[in-house]
């Protein structure tokens, strides 16, 4: 079973500081990468939300999004200044006047482009807001953004293993006409000689040796059973049983059939097979464009 790396869950419930709701969304990404945001006040949250994803979620970009929907009467919705943390900006600001020697004086519209002075009531609620029910909601979330990804990795699955459907067919075709190939070659280059030999005296071991040569030059029997380990490994990533990311692996995989494929290209010297190098080279870059969305 594999996953995909495409995935959204929400979930909310109520909490004594008010509505909690989590939206997880997950897009493609060579690793786990987690972007949260919280409410002013509860990003002292982030530690906890990042470790229950990654219960759920191995690898991808991940956008949580965690709102409080406050109780009416609550708190008063005023906003206010944070006195202690502006008097130590105003210090500050003061002391870098004084050392870089600049002119000028501090005053009240330069503290005011400092955002974290003011106090919004949504801060007061930090301290009412359980990370254990934050932890939960995320979990939950997680869960269905998996069950999601999950689906997903289903149909992708039977996209895929339609594509190695093909690619052995082909490799089949390979397989099946590169020995008449090769000897269709071998025959080509006597009847070539014979008609040399009326002109010139040929040594006919060195023309032995010279067709052994090319025959093992273009011979592509190990790149089709490497080919095809590479094929049955991957149809084995396929039905793995998802405790483990395979992404990467179906990625390298891809890869290595890919090589397989360029090579069997460069050796084929026959229409047919390069037919089949080309369809083999088709299908394998559907592959890698599937896989890079498998987790």
């Amino acid at each position: 079973m594999i996953r995909s790396m495409t995935g959204f869950g929400e979930a909310e419930l109520d909490s004594p500081a008010g509505r909690l709701r989590v939206e997880v969304k997950t897009v493609n990404h060579r690793y786990f990468n987690a972007n949260i945001k919280t409410p002013s006040g509860l990003d002292r949250l982030e530690g906890p939300i990042t470790e229950a994803l990654k219960r759920y979620v191995q690898r991808g970009h991940v956008s949580v999004y965690l709102s409080l929907a406050r109780r009416d009467g609550a708190r008063d919705t005023g906003v206010r200044p944070d006195l202690e943390k502006a008097r130590a900006y105003l210090v500050a600001l003061e002391a870098l006047r004084h050392e870089m020697n600049v002119s000028g004086a501090v005053n009240l519209e330069m503290l005011s482009r400092f955002p974290d002075l003011f106090r919004g009531p949504e801060t007061d609620v930090a301290v009412e807001v359980d990370p254990a029910l934050v932890t939960q909601l995320v979990e939950t979330a997680a869960a269905a953004t998996r069950a999601l990804r999950e689906a997903e990795g289903e149909r992708l699955a039977a996209d895929l293993s339609a594509r190695l459907d093909a690619i052995e067919g082909e490799l089949a075709a390979v397989a099946a006409r590169a020995p008449t190939r090769l000897l269709e070659l071998r025959d080509r280059l006597r009847e070539q000689v014979r008609e040399l030999a009326a002109q010139v005296d040929v040594d006919e071991d060195r023309l032995a040796r010279e067709i052994a040569y090319l025959a093992e030059r273009w011979d592509v029997n190990e790149e089709i059973v490497r080919f095809r380990s590479h094929v049955e490994l991957f149809r084995e990533a396929l039905a793995a049983d998802g405790s483990e990311p395979v992404g990467k692996r179906l990625g390298f995989l891809s890869q290595e059939m890919q090589r397989e494929a360029n090579t069997i290209a460069s050796k084929a010297n026959d229409s047919a097979m390069a037919r089949s190098a080309v369809a083999l080279k088709e299908e394998i870059e559907r592959i890698r464009e599937q896989v890079e969305n498998v987790e």
